[in-house]
């Protein structure tokens, strides 16, 4: 026996907001793609797009992201729901929102299918965007503010090899206000959980200083442990 639905139903999109760090400029960045296609054509909007039927959530997500900047093999994460009546004008559309990060070093982006263009932009200086996307960016942006401070997420965004400096600049791009750095680096090295390295790094005519190397194993061992990150 073959049931219908007989109630309208919302169409389903995803939208993804990736977030990488420019260590040179000690800027956090969000990728967003220039709109080929009605409606907003040519506004800046998060890669994203309508769910198929035959894939979940986290397939379409990866799928999107890939058709319309290149990037796969992302950490990735669900952010959350958006489903105000009118966000989108050409139906009742609801969105299933994640974050990404990444090192924008990593890839090249390369737009295709509706995105016309993909290009990194700082936090602190957004073009207008697409519909709600505004709204979806800074509720990420207080997700990865949060989980900064208790999950070692941020290590997502920088070099496998780092120095104590960058590692602060990235936590004070992304927390938005300065840090002391002598209690920087007095909690950081309290967990162990940098590698210190036989190598340096210089930047500009300031001294080598010490490379290190986040180390996810004993992270892993310590939380299975009941260890709490905090910074």
């Amino acid at each position: 026996m073959k049931h219908t639905y007989e109630y309208p139903r919302a169409a389903l999109t995803v939208d993804c907001v990736v977030f990488g760090f420019d260590s040179a400029q000690a800027a956090l960045q969000v990728l967003l793609i220039r709109r080929g296609l009605a409606p907003f054509k040519d506004h800046w909007a998060l890669p994203g797009g309508f769910v198929r039927v035959e894939e979940t959530l986290d397939e379409a997500a990866r799928r999107e992201l890939e058709e319309e900047t290149g990037l796969k093999d992302l950490f990735l994460e669900q952010l959350y729901t958006f489903g105000t009546v009118n966000r989108d004008p050409r139906e009742r559309v609801v969105s299933v929102a994640y974050y990404a990060l990444t090192k924008p070093t990593d890839h090249t982006t390369t737009a295709s299918t509706d995105a016309a263009e993909a290009r990194w932009f700082p936090v602190t200086t957004l073009p207008a965007l697409a519909f709600d996307h505004a709204t979806i960016l800074d509720t990420a942006l207080a997700r990865l503010r949060g989980k900064l401070t208790y999950q070692p997420i941020g290590f997502e965004l920088l070099p496998p090899k780092f120095t104590l400096t960058q590692l602060q600049r990235l936590y004070e791009s992304v927390l938005g206000t300065p840090l002391d750095k002598r209690n920087f680096r007095k909690k950081v090295l309290s967990h162990d959980l940098l590698l210190p390295l036989k190598e340096t790094h210089r930047e500009g005519t300031h001294r080598p200083a010490q490379l290190f190397r986040f180390d996810p194993v004993r992270y892993e061992k310590l939380r299975k442990k009941g260890f709490l990150f905090e910074i």
